[in-house]
């Protein structure tokens, strides 16, 4: 069983996915349910979950609508607009699908480091607790300091660690404070953390299995084999890799773990931190 836990799908527009710029432009075409299942054959994936791309409540119903009739897609992690009073009422909305598992906004974005910290934000997030839903955990290394004290404030709520935080990535190097944080914010057992969107970080003009390795051997000494996944982030992963690529790095990884270390990683971890069917 390989389940990939973080992916994206859209329709591409360039005034809704702004955030796609002219470097990116592998990125400016149509990634929907038929070339997911082009990836899931070449990579005998078994299923994946869907993330939210913009800030849009119109995005996740179009994500809810593909999964319908998509059986790859295990579940979708959607948006709502958690800051405003309306949130509720949001949420509501999607409280009768089964396949939408949580919700994520993209603070990496926030110009204000401490984001988190704002009082309407965390009161639309204490929306979420004892709802069986999760939050996905979208930030820079510079927004750890409050991604703990946010995580701290929400522990009766899974939360769910993307792309380990994001630490710009070079070989021979180690960013020591992303190491001490990443560090202390694993130390909250209601977190989670997906193995993913590494290769796109790193700062070199290439990279190897051995330049990831490192971070790797952070995060797994960090969250443990219960609590680590994997994901590839396609297909933002292409401004790096191809999935295939990634996979097998990865798999190289991972290879020294047990059958049973393995199979938690690269399947039942998600399953269980996403209540996925």
């Amino acid at each position: 069983m390989l389940i990939d836990s973080h992916h994206h799908l859209w329709a591409y527009d360039p005034s809704e996915y702004d955030w796609i710029s002219d470097e990116m432009s592998v990125l400016k075409q149509d990634f929907l349910a038929p070339q997911l299942r082009e990836i899931a054959g070449d990579n005998e994936i078994d299923g994946f979950v869907s993330i939210q791309a913009r800030q849009s409540l119109t995005e996740t119903r179009d994500l809810l609508k593909i999964a319908a009739t998509e059986p790859l897609i295990r579940g979708v992690i959607g948006w709502v607009p958690f800051a405003d009073a309306k949130v509720a009422a949001a949420i509501e909305e999607f409280s009768d699908n089964k396949t939408l598992k949580g919700y994520r906004h993209v603070v990496q974005d926030e110009p204000d480091d401490r984001f988190f910290d704002g009082e309407a934000f965390n009161a639309g997030i204490r929306s979420l607790a004892g709802k069986n839903l999760v939050y996905d955990v979208l930030i820079f290394p510079k927004q750890l300091p409050a991604a703990i004290d946010f995580v701290d404030r929400h522990s009766d709520i899974p939360m769910i660690l993307d792309h380990i935080a994001k630490p710009a990535v070079r070989a021979g190097e180690m960013d020591e404070q992303w190491k001490d944080l990443f560090t202390q914010l694993a130390k909250r057992d209601h977190v989670y953390c997906k193995f993913s969107g590494v290769a796109t970080e790193v700062r070199d003009d290439s990279w190897s299995v051995e330049t990831i390795r490192p971070y790797w051997d952070v995060a797994l000494e960090a969250f443990g084999t219960d609590r680590l996944m994997y994901g590839s982030d396609w297909p933002v992963c292409l401004l790096a890799t191809e999935y295939s690529r990634w996979l097998g790095a990865v798999k190289e990884l991972a290879a020294p773990l047990s059958d049973s270390e393995q199979e938690k990683f690269f399947s039942g971890n998600a399953a269980k931190a996403y209540s996925l069917g």
